[in-house]
């Protein structure tokens, strides 16, 4: 998962994640190193994300926050968002 240490999205994902106890590790770009910005701005690039979180399930790529797919690929019910 990729971050940024002020987005309100990418807070609501890790809570989504936290509150499935689905096991995730995160890097805020915005807090990360040139050499590690470099590599997340390729690997978005790779896939044509634009913007964050950006989350990676299995070989699905997701773009923003959306607890109804992250749903759905992990297997999880959503609940009512």
């Amino acid at each position: 998962m990729y971050t940024l240490s002020t987005c309100p999205s990418c807070k609501k994902t890790k809570k989504f994640f936290s509150e499935h106890h689905i096991p995730f590790e995160f890097t805020n770009y915005d807090l990360a190193d040139k050499t590690t910005q470099d590599k997340i701005m390729r690997e978005l690039d790779a896939e044509d994300v634009n913007a964050f979180p950006f989350v990676r399930i299995g070989d699905e790529a997701v773009e923003g926050y959306q607890p109804k797919r992250y749903a759905k690929l992990l297997g999880i019910a959503s609940g009512p968002e």
